[in-house]
């Protein structure tokens, strides 16, 4: 029989691990903003890029000190290779949505992943879903809303085909959020679990980006284009940071927090990342927090602290075979 303590502190360490996820994760976009204006950097060269970066990192920061965890295991390779093309098609469609809706409207869209892992939870790992995990998805999409200032109509007026790849980001943000709980429940380790999806989505972003032509939007137009920051070294040295910093920790401690909570709640708790964005910027870049934005962060504030409660309150919290070790 569960133990009521032991399941208490592994909820609180999974809100505090997915907490500090969501902070790290919202200065990504302040080095990407960075790195474009400042260089001009394809949107789709410089995911590649990341990628390509994460993985170099993690396979020597592992090589030194955790060897065992670079081996899967055969049996889960199919698995990694599918979970590491989803991560894939989030970051493409994710961009492309940037580049036809802009960042409010993407940033909105890319969002509803908060409702779609909490019906898919529900659906394909039979996870809780109530009426106020239901109100929190509510709260965080209003809140996400005002944050990204997108209750202006004029940046609403994007094609239908930028409306829709926004609504796929999110859906496949939503399915990257059931995968990560999927491998924990697997027993896979998270950071095993980082090495080989990031890697899968290297290379396929690598095949995208060497495709003549440049098909995609912010794609290399030519095989040149993938050397775009030439001998910069303080633009190569910006982008490993954004790697080693907010996309490697930012994305390990989501899918270690993965471990302890269900993938709905921790999904939601990730939502707090655009508000975060918002307060960085503000004294980063020195851009202005109005009224709204303040009062959409104070919403996904108060859905993240609604769901704490309450999930504290629920009895029998499944836990993931890492978590309840």
């Amino acid at each position: 029989m569960p133990n009521p303590t032991h399941q208490a502190s592994a909820l609180t360490r999974g809100y505090m691990i997915a907490l500090v996820s969501a902070v790290i994760l919202s200065t990504t976009a302040i080095f990407i903003r960075y790195l474009t204006q400042t260089y001009a950097l394809p949107a789709l060269v410089l995911a590649c890029w990341r990628d390509f970066m994460v993985v170099l990192t993690l396979l020597l920061v592992l090589g030194i000190f955790r060897p065992a965890l670079l081996k899967a295991g055969r049996r889960h390779l199919p698995y990694l290779a599918g979970y590491g093309l989803v991560l894939a098609l989030f970051n493409s469609t994710w961009t492309l949505a940037v580049t036809l809706d802009g960042a409010a409207v993407a940033t909105v869209l890319a969002y509803t992943s908060g409702a779609f892992t909490a019906l898919l939870g529900w659906w394909l790992l039979k996870e809780r879903l109530d009426a106020v995990k239901l109100g929190v998805v509510a709260l965080s999409l209003a809140g996400c809303v005002l944050v990204a200032g997108a209750l202006d109509p004029a940046v609403w007026s994007a094609n239908p085909w930028g409306i829709l790849t926004g609504v796929f980001s999110g859906l496949m943000y939503a399915v990257y959020s059931l995968m990560g709980r999927s491998a924990s429940q697997r027993g896979l380790d998270p950071w095993t679990t980082l090495l080989y999806t990031f890697g899968v989505a290297a290379v396929v972003l690598l095949v995208v980006n060497l495709v003549p032509g440049g098909p995609l939007p912010g794609s290399a137009a030519r095989p040149s284009d993938f050397l775009w920051l030439g001998g910069s070294l303080a633009g190569w040295g910006v982008l490993f940071l954004l790697a080693a910093g907010p996309t490697l920790l930012g994305y390990g401690l989501y899918n270690v927090s993965l471990t302890y909570l269900p993938s709905s709640v921790a999904n939601l708790i990730v939502t707090l990342e655009p508000a975060f964005t918002t307060v960085i910027a503000y004294f980063v870049l020195s851009e202005r927090l109005d009224a709204l934005q303040l009062l959409g962060s104070a919403l996904i504030l108060a859905g993240v602290f609604i769901l704490r409660v309450h999930e504290g309150r629920q009895p029998g919290l499944p836990l993931a075979p890492a978590a309840a070790d």
